[in-house]
């Protein structure tokens, strides 16, 4: 298999069980900002950069050719190709903190509770995700608030 370069920007068409389509938008540390609007094609996605959510996949998923490659929106400042920060939970104590530009930040409970759970989607996660499945969101856990009583 040939290894094709990932660009910033690149914008990726996930196929759906329905016949629609959704898209990504690939942003740093190969995360993908999953537009809102789910469409029919490519000609459907609106102009505007709304996203419903990021979520980070294998750099297999966006090299193999399944998810096809149909366009790219670069970004207009290297900074803003970094995705939002993240919640990642520590395994043992399930105490959140930020992951935000490659580094592990401790935060307080509020700043991370709302905040996506870090981690590495595959496609079928994303696509019952996109299809309204949530057991793997559910299953990566919520941050506690380590000020409540247990």
């Amino acid at each position: 298999m040939s290894r094709k370069r990932l660009k910033l920007g690149n914008i990726y068409e996930i196929p759906l069980p329905n016949g629609k389509k959704a898209y990504g938008r690939l942003f740093k540390e190969g995360t993908l900002a999953i537009y809102s609007k789910i469409c029919e094609t490519i000609d459907e996605l609106p102009d505007f950069e709304e996203y419903q959510f990021y979520v980070v996949v294998y750099d297999d998923l966006l090299r193999d050719g399944e998810w096809q490659l149909v366009g790219c929106r670069p970004f207009e400042h290297e900074e803003d190709a970094w995705p939002p920060p993240t919640c990642a939970i520590d395994q043992l104590t399930h105490i959140g903190r930020l992951y935000y530009k490659g580094q592990i930040i401790p935060c307080k409970y509020e700043e991370c509770k709302d905040l996506e759970v870090t981690a590495v989607w595959d496609r079928h996660h994303l696509v019952d995700r996109l299809m309204g499945d949530n057991k793997w969101t559910e299953s990566l856990g919520h941050p506690i608030n380590p000020d409540e009583k247990q």
